[in-house]
């Protein structure tokens, strides 16, 4: 099991640099930096990186600020931490422990990992995905993306379902259910190329780069256009009252007004 483990982070590894080689993510964010160079109006010190990248783990990391949905939102952070702890704990049982009885604890938090996940990724399953909750496709409706998601669930739930089998001893659906759990972690682990896994990895370099451009002045080679209000910047841009209106500012909730649930 511990040669099973340290596979399945090699291929985690391997997935995410053939990603980043295929989708040219790195060369992307050096060559944006490198144009948005010329647009600077201000100099980022070392303590506003700082800042700037500690403002960017406590809010787009560890409090998924980006999530407007409050639903979505505390869905993704049980996801999220309840697949950390998960991780940690496997890692924990199978290297720490590797023939000796784990401490309980141990054994709690692994269980309640996997339980953090499947209420996390259920909910967003069957309630929150777009393609249900907004569009009206049923919930078996599958498409590539929905690979890690599925992957993901299946990995916690067979997990899950196979300790509380082997702790009751129902020897034949124990080894069922263990093969399950060992082929949906290893569909999980192994497919980073083609699911959305590696995309963890590059939302925090995104969330940094955002705030990065937006605090130097640089805003991507975008033009500052202040308020939109302003009667001079209409008469410059004069797509912008006629279709926002003459006060801008003050459109109203638009597009958050309602769920679009018009199927």
């Amino acid at each position: 099991m511990q040669a099973y483990v340290v596979l399945m982070f090699i291929l985690v590894i391997g997935g995410t640099v053939l990603d980043m080689i295929h989708k040219k993510s790195a060369k992307y964010f050096f060559a944006k930096a490198k144009a948005a160079q010329a647009s600077r109006t201000r100099e980022l010190g070392a303590g506003d990186k700082i800042g700037i990248a500690v403002s960017t783990v406590a809010v787009d990391v560890m409090t998924s600020g980006e999530f407007c949905n409050p639903r979505r939102r505390i869905s993704h952070l049980f996801t999220m931490y309840g697949f950390i702890l998960f991780v940690v704990t496997t890692v924990a049982l199978v290297f720490a422990y590797p023939t000796n009885e784990a401490p309980s604890i141990v054994s709690q938090l692994w269980h309640l990992s996997a339980a953090m996940v499947m209420f996390g990724g259920y909910w967003f399953w069957f309630f929150i995905r777009v393609d249900v909750s907004a569009e009206g496709n049923p919930w078996y409706r599958i498409v590539k993306a929905d690979m890690f998601i599925l992957s993901l669930l299946g990995t916690t739930t067979f997990g899950l379902v196979w300790s509380i089998l082997q702790a009751n001893g129902v020897a034949p659906w124990t080894t069922v259910f263990l093969a399950l759990f060992i082929i949906a972690a290893t569909v999980l682990f192994a497919g980073v190329l083609w699911s959305k896994f590696a995309h963890m990895f590059f939302k925090p370099a995104a969330a940094f780069n955002k705030r990065v451009i937006k605090a130097d002045g640089s805003r991507e080679n975008l033009p500052e256009l202040g308020d939109l209000s302003d009667p001079a910047l209409h008469k410059r841009f004069p797509d912008i009252p006629e279709y926002m209106g003459k006060n801008p500012a003050n459109m109203g909730l638009g597009i958050k007004r309602e769920q679009p649930q018009h199927y």
